[in-house]
């Protein structure tokens, strides 16, 4: 249910609202836009139908939520929503551009890729140290000590860093190093995963489950919202469809889409979506054309000798020309790289 409160609705109007809710054991999420504030009532449709809000000082309507996913979606929140990771930001017109390897392998692969991620105007970084993967015999990745490595990396760029977190055990260890936490495609509906995400004050970037329905990458998003985490980044990564041409299908009407759906901000990851580099420009333009609000993208000293996905990853000497032309294109979209 959403409660509309009038233009000239006070604070003590609003926390009134939200307190009764409280009162009969609902929550009331308060979404302030420039000319409304919008109250989403979360709990047990009885009791809050209970509630006689018409006599409420400060209501002017009350509407109920049609979709299944009630803070994720537009209907809430009409604005879209800014997700601020240190000087960046994702969301209206802010871009951010996110690039390094897949995976931390060593001290002087990734400060290499961060100079030259740092230099080419990259908003933040990107790096695995908590590795999941296909086959259990592949390389896992260094742990701890490949966050120590990407904190380094930050110290000297100044980028905040994105990794994977993958156990609910590890989240107290990546929070001492990671500005963003990512959930990856395998865990998009690791409910117990997204529920402790939910708890903490660091902003999520959730990637699309590889045969997951925009609906249910929205409800997933929902987990993390309702346990009070505003601050989540969606993240379309390609689908697994008949296609065998490329790694995944990259799902671009899904951007638009969940833009229409949804107030959070979406990420494209071009480079799991194809796992071919050449393809990787052409579709980040793509996204950018259709309303993406940031790029997630590998790069790679020596792509040939990577120990995760080399062959999608764009060396970092062509990083430079990739994000001048993907700059262009932010421009003419509107927005610019935050």
């Amino acid at each position: 249910m959403m409660i509309v409160m009038k233009l000239d609705a006070t604070d003590e109007q609003i926390q009134h609202v939200v307190d009764r809710l409280a009162a009969v054991g609902a929550q009331g999420h308060v979404s302030r836009g420039e000319f409304v504030t919008i109250i989403g009532a979360i709990g047990d449709r009885d009791q809050i139908s209970g509630l006689n809000f018409d006599a409420m000082a400060g209501v002017d309507k009350v509407m109920p939520i049609l979709k299944p996913y009630k803070l994720a979606s537009r209907e809430t929140h009409p604005e879209d929503t800014v997700v601020r990771v240190g000087e960046c930001g994702l969301g209206g017109s802010l871009f951010a551009l996110i690039a390094g390897p897949c995976s931390v392998e060593s001290e002087d692969q990734y400060l290499r890729a961060a100079r030259q991620a740092k230099a080419a105007g990259a908003s933040m970084l990107r790096g695995g140290a908590f590795k999941p993967r296909t086959s259990p015999y592949s390389f896992q990745g260094l742990g701890e000590d490949g966050l120590k490595i990407m904190a380094a990396a930050r110290e000297e760029t100044g980028l905040p860093i994105v990794t994977e977190l993958m156990d609910p055990r590890d989240v107290e260890t990546v929070l001492k190093y990671a500005d963003v936490i990512q959930i990856g495609t395998r865990n998009m509906q690791n409910f117990q995963l997204l529920s402790e995400v939910g708890k903490v004050e660091r902003p999520v970037l959730l990637k699309r489950g590889m045969s997951a329905t925009i609906e249910e990458l929205l409800m997933a998003a929902e987990y993390i919202l309702k346990e009070g985490n505003a601050d989540v980044i969606l993240c379309e990564r390609g689908i697994r469809t008949f296609e065998p041409s490329t790694r995944f299908t990259l799902d671009l009407a899904a951007i638009p889409v969940i833009k229409k759906q949804s107030h959070l901000p979406v990420v494209v990851d071009p480079s799991h979506a194809t796992g071919k580099r050449d393809l990787v420009l052409p579709l980040s333009l793509a996204s950018v054309a259709v309303g993406a609000d940031g790029l997630i993208v590998e790069t790679h000293p020596d792509p040939e000798s990577a120990l995760c996905d080399g062959s999608q990853s764009l060396p970092v000497d062509e990083f430079m020309a990739y994000a001048t032309e993907v700059r262009r294109y932010v421009e003419m979209a509107g927005k610019h790289i935050s």
